[in-house]
């Protein structure tokens, strides 16, 4: 039985939570050269320019790429054979989301009440935890910081299971579509399909924590991928909305069963700026 001390995972936390605001993952800055290479607009070519230097002067001068500093997001694999000490694992995410926030003069953006809109005093916390079980005595904590702008322009569909790949298809294209700039993009897509209402929107959140470029295990699943990113990118949306070739760095699906009777498909869209960290116990 391993023993992780709960002021461990606070320190450990909050040193996610800034280094998610400050330092983009060397993924995502690849996707930029990448696309930077192929873009075919001008004006495309100089906004990728122009966040490839935004992360670059985030990171050197340890301060947030986007002023939107996101929700905190977790998802949080711990091995059956692990053991949490001195409080619970969702008070020290949070602790450690509140220490990180602060200390980093990371902007706050949670409110308490979601229609009084009253500001909560909780340093961006509570911050959203799932939690999986896994074989073992690891602990993997996995950490987004989630954009509103991208986040807003998310959307879920129960399709019929006769609308097939088609209709999943059509979905995607017109939500990306309507979604035009006000989700930041070049955008990274995270899609669900199966599962149920509310399954099919953590499978989407998920699929956003892999990093870019990793295709699907299953074939035909990681054909539809690089599939809906050709589409995607033919949209002309482009960085920033302003045109171009690069609409999307990425598509990402994870797949699971569902009833026969239906076929629940979410689109969890993510902004340029995709935060995601992980640290292992």
């Amino acid at each position: 039985m391993k023993i992780i001390p709960y002021d461990k995972i606070v320190e450990k936390v909050a040193k996610m939570c800034q280094e998610a605001n400050f330092d983009l993952g060397q993924d995502v800055i690849e996707a930029f050269q990448t696309a930077l290479k192929n873009e075919k607009s001008e004006t495309g070519k100089d906004i990728l320019e122009q966040l490839i230097q935004n992360a670059d002067i985030a990171k050197s001068e340890r301060v947030p790429m986007c002023q939107d500093t996101g929700v905190s997001v977790f998802i949080v694999e711990i091995g059956q054979e692990c053991h949490v000490t001195g409080g619970s694992i969702y008070d020290a995410i949070n602790e450690g989301v509140k220490k990180g926030y602060e200390e980093g003069y990371l902007r706050h953006s949670i409110v308490d009440h979601p229609i009084t809109r009253e500001k909560s005093k909780g340093y961006n916390t509570p911050s959203i935890i799932h939690i999986e079980m896994i074989p073992g005595d690891e602990m993997i904590i996995h950490m987004s910081a989630k954009g509103g702008g991208s986040e807003n322009m998310s959307s879920l569909k129960m399709l019929k299971p006769s609308d097939g790949l088609e209709g999943i298809k059509g979905y995607i294209l017109d939500t990306v579509a309507k979604a035009g700039p006000n989700a930041c993009p070049p955008l990274v897509v995270g899609i669900g399909i199966g599962g149920n209402f509310e399954r099919c929107a953590y499978l989407a959140k998920k699929s956003l924590f892999r990093p870019i470029g990793h295709r699907s295990e299953r074939p035909e699943i990681a054909q539809l991928e690089n599939e809906l990113m050709e589409e995607i990118n033919k949209l002309g949306i482009g960085p920033q909305g302003m045109g171009g070739s690069t609409t999307a760095l990425d598509v990402k699906i994870e797949i699971e069963p569902c009833h026969i009777a239906a076929l629940p498909v979410a689109i969890n869209l993510n902004c340029h700026a995709s935060r995601h960290k992980e640290v292992r116990l």
